[in-house]
C-alpha cells in the first residue's frame, strides 16, 4: 500500500468520530446577540429618507440589546452579477465581485452609526465581538459570507447561492442565537410579490416544510437560507419585517411578532 493511500481503518475511524460528535451539546457563544440584516435594495438603495430613521432606531435599540448588523448588497450587487454573467466569470469570482457592494454598504452604515458606537468589522474580527459589545459598540459587517473564491457552484446558474441573507443567518447560527432578523421593505412573506400582485396573501407564520411544499415563485429571503434553517442547531427561526416602518425593529427585538416568522420544523 502506498504512503498516500488511506486504509479502510482510517475511513472507519473518521466515520466513528463523526457519529460520536452528533449527540453532544453545542456551546452557545453569544446567544443574546440580535443579528439584524439591513436590506440593500429594500433599505440602503432608498437613501436618506429610508435609512436615517432606521439608523436612529438601531442606535436606540442598542441601549438594550447587543446588536450585530449585517449589510445587504442591493441593486449595485445585482448589476455586478449581470456584468459577471456576461463576461462568463466563474461562481467564485462572482461571489468575490458581489461581496464588494455589501462591504461598501456596511462601511456607510458604520459611518452613520459612528456617533452611536458603530464599528465596521471584517469577518476575521468576528471573535472580537464580545469586546465590542462590552464597550457599547454596534458592530457592522458585510452580510456576504466569506466564501468568495470557494463558493460552491449551483446547477443552472453561476450566481452564488450564498449571498447576504445567507451570511447573516449563518452568523446568527454561529453565535448560538435563537432567531435572525431581516429588515426589508415589505411586511414579510407573501404568496407572491405584493409589488406586482395586489392579490398576494400575507403569511404571518409558517414552517420550512410548509413553505417548501408551497413552492412559491417569489420568496423574500434567499432560498438557501431555508435549507440552513432546517439544519440549524440553534437559530431555529427567522423574523422578516418592514424596516421602513418606524418601531418595527424595536418591537421585533423585544419579542413582538411584527412580520413573518419562519420556523424550522
Amino acid at each position: 500500500m502506498s504512503e498516500n493511500s488511506e486504509s479502510p481503518e482510517r475511513h472507519e475511524i473518521g466515520r466513528t468520530v463523526e457519529l460520536s460528535s452528533e449527540p453532544t451539546e453545542v456551546y452557545r457563544i453569544l446567544p443574546d446577540t440580535k443579528v439584524v440584516k439591513v436590506g440593500g435594495q429594500s433599505v440602503m438603495d432608498r437613501g436618506r429618507a429610508a435609512l436615517y430613521p432606521l439608523v436612529d432606531e438601531i442606535a436606540a435599540c442598542a441601549k438594550d440589546h447587543h446588536i450585530l448588523i449585517g449589510a445587504g448588497g442591493g441593486t449595485r450587487a445585482r448589476h455586478a452579477y449581470a456584468v459577471g454573467l456576461d463576461l462568463e466569470l466563474p461562481t467564485g469570482v462572482m461571489a468575490r465581485l458581489g461581496g464588494a457592494v455589501p462591504m461598501q454598504n456596511a462601511r456607510m452604515l458604520q459611518m452613520l452609526l459612528a456617533k452611536h458606537g458603530g464599528i465596521f468589522i471584517l469577518h476575521e474580527d468576528f471573535e472580537k465581538l464580545p469586546l465590542y459589545f462590552m464597550i457599547g459598540g454596534i458592530p457592522v459587517i458585510s452580510g456576504m459570507p466569506p466564501h468568495e473564491y470557494w463558493e460552491k457552484p449551483m446547477a443552472g446558474t453561476r450566481i452564488p447561492q450564498n449571498r447576504t441573507d445567507a451570511g447573516v443567518f449563518l452568523a446568527a447560527e454561529a453565535l448560538g442565537c435563537d432567531m435572525a432578523y431581516f429588515a426589508k421593505d415589505e411586511r414579510g412573506l407573501f404568496t407572491a410579490d405584493p409589488k406586482k400582485d395586489p392579490g398576494a396573501e400575507f403569511i404571518p407564520e409558517i414552517t420550512v416544510s410548509e413553505l417548501m411544499k408551497r413552492d412559491l415563485d417569489d420568496l423574500i429571503i434567499e432560498r438557501v437560507v431555508f435549507t440552513y434553517l432546517s439544519r440549524a442547531i440553534h437559530c431555529r427561526a427567522i423574523h422578516v419585517f418592514n424596516g421602513l416602518e418606524r418601531g418595527n425593529l424595536t418591537r421585533a427585538l423585544n419579542g413582538e411578532h411584527v412580520g413573518t416568522i419562519i420556523r424550522a420544523d
